[in-house]
């Protein structure tokens, strides 16, 4: 492993973040965002192993796919490409994050074993609103056969678990954005979008390809209101094709009937921010656009990442449960967008009962941003914790 050498003062806290990427671009950032957000706000010399740098290239485009260590933006990243392995304790970090379960490579366990003092060492779990997580927020797990204790830390909606990853100043930029009559179109505009394009109801839409797009694509085309959709390449491919009747590759556009759809490259995190305050109603997916939804304080529908027996819609309906925004219509286009309704997921009626809420959902989702604010940030939260725990 790297030495754990920096600019930065000799005390600093170093940490290790190990992410294998099973959701093509949210695992990684949601590693990513928070591995910067330890660097640049706390001073935490940070090293992210990754197995996937293709897809961490989709959202960082500085990232070298074929570079073994590289430092971008003050974090140093390793490429993760198996178990195997010789590590040395004196460059274990002070902190060792797994994210959702991954297994890390045994030298670097053993190697962790026979440090003084031994590093934290915390999984990360993925985020739920289900009641059970508050109870294991923070459980530790001792090694059946080395002298280390995991903890396991959860991500959640209220002061029971770790929060949500909230950078410092993000809602001030927010705001601010929002506050200037043209950011919206001046940053549209970039990717080729027209002034009547964003007057239109703007949708971004991000999801899994088992969504029901093709019949809410239907839905919008045969609406009577202005819609313009953008998606961005690579997602929902074969309904987007199918609708601009051509590749769906970045520019591309086509309108039928009152909908727009035009595709967007894939863009940095600070980017995809802009997106969804640029945008009416957002369509999220997975965690990490799930949440950065929600902070964007507008109207959002979730694709949450399907799983084996239906499982996810335990999850689904857990947040939903808790949800402020959470209105009739609301609730409805969720289940029936992610399979989770018993009838036939009708868009063509699911939708204009939505549209219609859309005034309401807007003050709701401005509340429910207030009321995760409150909650503090996953990244301070999680640096608290480590250090009661090296007391």
């Amino acid at each position: 492993m790297l030495s754990t050498t920096s600019s930065q003062a000799p005390h600093a806290t170093s940490l290790a973040l190990f992410c294998k990427v099973v959701d093509n671009y949210g695992d990684i950032g949601i590693c990513w965002r928070l591995a910067r957000q330890l660097q640049t706000e706390h001073g935490v010399i940070v090293t992210l192993w990754v197995d996937d740098l293709k897809s961490f290239q989709r959202i960082c485009p500085e990232i070298a796919t074929d570079c073994e260590t590289q430092e971008i933006q003050g974090v140093i990243v390793r490429h993760w490409r198996d178990q195997d392995g010789v590590f040395d304790a004196a460059d274990m970090p002070d902190i060792v994050i797994e994210f959702f379960a991954c297994d890390i490579p045994p030298g670097y366990i053993k190697a962790m074993s026979e440090c003084t003092p031994r590093p934290v060492w915390l999984n990360l779990e993925g985020l739920t609103a289900e009641a059970w997580v508050e109870g294991c927020h923070t459980l530790p797990s001792p090694h059946p056969q080395l002298p280390l204790t995991k903890y396991f830390f959860f991500p959640g909606f209220n002061q029971r678990t770790g929060g949500l990853q909230i950078e410092s100043g993000l809602t001030a930029r927010c705001e601010a954005f929002l506050a200037d009559p043209r950011a919206a179109a001046d940053f549209l505009a970039k990717f080729g979008v027209t002034e009547a394009e964003t007057a239109a109801l703007t949708v971004s839409l991000f999801c899994y390809p088992q969504a029901p797009i093709a019949d809410l694509f239907a839905a919008w085309r045969d609406g009577d209101r202005a819609i313009t959709c953008l998606v961005p390449e690579g997602v929902a491919t074969d309904a987007v094709q199918a609708f601009l009747g051509r590749p769906p590759v970045a520019g591309a556009h086509a309108t039928q009937g009152t909908l727009t759809v035009r595709v967007l490259p894939f863009v940095p995190q600070p980017d995809y921010d802009k997106l969804l305050w640029a945008c009416d109603l957002n369509f999220a997916r997975g965690e990490d656009s799930f949440v950065r939804a929600q902070l964007a304080g507008k109207p959002f529908v979730w694709h949450i990442y399907p799983q084996d027996e239906n499982l996810h819609h335990v999850k689904l309906k857990a947040f939903l449960a808790i949800y402020k925004a959470a209105t009739p219509a609301m609730q409805a286009m969720m289940l029936a967008w992610n399979g989770a309704c018993m009838e036939q997921a009708d868009m063509a009626t699911r939708w204009p009962a939505l549209a219609a809420e859309l005034p309401q959902l807007d003050d709701l989702s401005m509340e429910w941003r207030q009321q995760l604010l409150a909650n503090g940030d996953l990244a301070s939260n999680l640096l608290k914790f480590a250090a009661s725990v090296r007391k």
